[in-house]
């Protein structure tokens, strides 16, 4: 848990002088010691993959699909281009309401269950979802507000966590996270016309 409120995942973090560095499927996100506020242990742990096959898409039981034109009046109601909220969806789940990565993340906008939590969601209701996570990406947008490359650092902040994204100065070097970022602002792009 970080000061200014919000959560980063990483698999294991350790501590020198003043500086914390937390592990993340390969990566590496450094920051400040006084920018951490605590560390917890996340409720909801990934089963494990039978040996020899891939870790499946688990599905969040009893999840009814997305009403009206849900995308186009969170982004309304949040000031944020409906474009970008429907890229980040296509992006996090392809528009899959009952979607749970190998990780524990939820729903559409891919919620980690602390991170919901925070953010006063129940991340296997689509529009408390898509309601959330739109949410905290227009507070990445705002982080970045004053970077020419304002979005693109969000859309990075929004899968690799702020701490990389200011470590870096910008997008990080992780492989997943640059094909992430040119995914939902190719499709971002692509649908503002």
């Amino acid at each position: 848990m970080l000061t200014n409120g919000f959560r980063l995942h990483a698999d294991h973090h350790d501590t020198s002088a003043d500086r914390i560095r937390l592990y993340e499927n390969g990566g590496v996100s450094e920051m400040a010691a006084s920018d951490v506020l605590a560390f917890e242990t996340e409720e909801w742990t990934a089963p494990k993959p039978a040996p020899n096959q891939a870790a499946p898409v688990m599905l969040v039981a009893k999840v009814e699909p997305p009403k009206g034109d849900m995308y186009a009046e969170t982004a309304k109601r949040h000031g944020l281009p409906e474009a970008l909220v429907r890229s980040i969806v296509k992006a996090e789940s392809n528009g899959n309401a009952r979607a749970v990565s190998p990780k524990g993340a939820i729903g559409l906008m891919q919620l980690m269950p602390a991170t919901a939590k925070q953010l006063g969601a129940d991340p296997a209701i689509p529009e408390q979802n898509v309601d959330a996570g739109t949410r905290y990406l227009k507070s990445l947008l705002a982080r970045y507000e004053d970077k020419d490359d304002q979005v693109a650092r969000a859309v990075a902040a929004y899968n690799a966590g702020p701490g990389a994204v200011d470590k870096y100065k910008g997008v990080p070097p992780y492989r997943e996270t640059q094909t992430y970022v040119r995914r939902v602002l190719n499709n971002y792009i692509k649908t503002s016309k």
